[in-house]
């Protein structure tokens, strides 16, 4: 939904960050990284599309959070559809090459009707990013790595888990605002 009298996203999101206080302020230096990366996804999931979500072993405790938080019944909003790759494929740590990942790829594909994104949180070296450094589409939370669409943290961050909270909340935010027109995030 469009609302020409919206903000543009990049200036919403400077707004949210200072609104939060210090608490964000590692974010403001970011914020384009973020706003570009972010939008792009929040315009798929607008569009209706299915988010595949992935990480590393390390932060699957931010996976089931993901998972448990975004529906919850307490949003007033729109389900949004969101799937862990464990839940298509119980063996996705297993996969190895390219050729099986192709296989992966392409059931994924016909059961989604290539209306899906990979949402992919972790370190960039990390073999289970293999399937959604694929995809021109996939939405990245990478850390040690600069890669195309990509968000990049530092996995050495001491504060890391907790910065990764705080862009959950902050996306949780813009999809909101997204879905109820506060923003244009094709802006």
């Amino acid at each position: 939904m469009s609302n020409s009298y919206a903000p543009d996203f990049a200036q919403w999101t400077l707004d949210a960050i200072r609104e939060e206080g210090a608490i964000l302020s590692w974010l403001e230096e970011q914020r384009f990284e973020w706003s570009k990366t972010t939008a792009y996804a929040l315009e798929q999931i607008l569009s209706g599309k299915t988010i595949i979500l992935i990480t590393d072993e390390k932060h699957k405790w931010l996976e089931t959070y993901i998972l448990s938080s975004l529906n919850t019944a307490l949003l007033e909003r729109p389900m949004i559809p969101i799937i862990s790759i464990d839940n298509i494929c119980v063996h996705y740590n297993n996969i190895n090459g390219g050729e099986m990942i192709d296989i992966l790829d392409d059931m994924i594909a016909l059961s989604y009707k290539e209306d899906y994104f990979f949402w992919y949180i972790g370190k960039g070296d990390d073999k289970r990013s293999d399937i959604a450094k694929r995809r021109d589409n996939s939405y990245y939370w990478i850390f040690d790595e600069d890669f195309n669409n990509a968000f990049t943290l530092k996995s050495y961050d001491k504060d890391l888990d907790i910065k990764l909270l705080q862009l959950y909340r902050l996306f949780d935010a813009s999809l909101n605002a997204t879905m109820f027109g506060e923003v244009d995030a094709s802006s």
